[in-house]
């Protein structure tokens, strides 16, 4: 499978159609699933959840999460395949951003079930 496909071929649902719509199917749920995968270590959610708070680059990623630079540009790597990070680069500095604001909520939405309890 394809990472760029993934978040590409995923149907949007506005909150409407998405409480009346049909089970997915198993092509879009298999997509679905790549992305949780992709979420489900915690040191790729402590990465997002600083980049949550803006972009920044390796060096403050790995400062901001006590990471080594080695594993953050690894995990940044992963995520980036994903469509899940993007890159800007200044000179010879490339700073991390979520690629958008769906992740960033993907990310609220888990914590504030969470802490829901």
């Amino acid at each position: 499978m394809n990472n760029n496909s993934i978040i590409n071929s995923i149907e949007v649902f506005d909150d409407e159609s998405f409480s009346s719509h049909s089970p997915i199917d198993e092509h879009t749920a298999s997509l679905l699933a790549e992305i949780f995968r992709a979420l489900s270590d915690p040191s790729r959610i402590r990465i997002i959840s600083a980049l949550a708070e803006g972009e920044m680059n390796v060096g403050a990623l790995s400062e901001a999460v006590s990471l080594s630079e080695s594993a953050v540009s690894h995990h940044l790597r992963g995520l980036r395949q994903m469509r899940l990070v993007r890159t800007r680069k200044v000179g010879r500095q490339v700073y991390y951003a979520l690629d958008d604001e769906h992740i960033a909520d993907l990310y609220r939405r888990g914590l504030d079930h969470l802490l829901h309890g």
